[in-house]
C-alpha cells in the first residue's frame, strides 16, 4: 500500500470553501480516476488539513502523477489561486495490524 498524503495550511477565510471543494469535488475527481483505492480527509485544526489518498502499488500512483495530476493540481489553483500552501509525501506501507 502506498500512501499519498498532501498537506494544506489554509488562511481562515478561505476553509468553509476550501472544505467544500476537497469534499465535493477535488477528492472525488481523484477517486474518479480509478487509480486510487481510497481517501481520508482530515483536520489538525487552525487552518491544517490532511488528505490521505492509498494507492494499491507504486506504479497506480506513478500513472495517476504521470495522468492526471497536472489536471486536478490546475483545477486547484484555479479555485485557490492564493491562501492555501500545499505540501506532498508519498508513504510506503511496511507494516500494518488490525484495528
Amino acid at each position: 500500500m502506498i500512501s499519498y498524503e498532501v498537506i494544506a495550511e489554509v488562511s481562515a477565510e478561505l476553509r468553509t470553501r476550501y472544505e467544500v471543494f476537497m469534499r465535493d469535488r477535488h477528492i472525488p475527481d481523484l477517486l474518479a480516476t480509478g487509480l486510487a483505492s481510497g481517501a481520508q480527509f482530515d483536520s489538525a485544526g487552525e487552518g491544517r488539513y490532511r488528505v490521505r489518498f492509498a494507492f494499491d502499488d507504486r506504479s497506480a500512483l506513478d500513472r495517476y502523477l504521470s495522468t492526471h495530476a497536472t489536471r486536478l493540481r490546475a483545477d486547484f489553483v484555479a479555485h485557490f489561486p492564493e491562501g492555501v500552501t500545499m505540501s506532498r509525501e508519498v508513504w510506503s506501507e511496511l507494516r500494518r495490524w488490525p484495528h
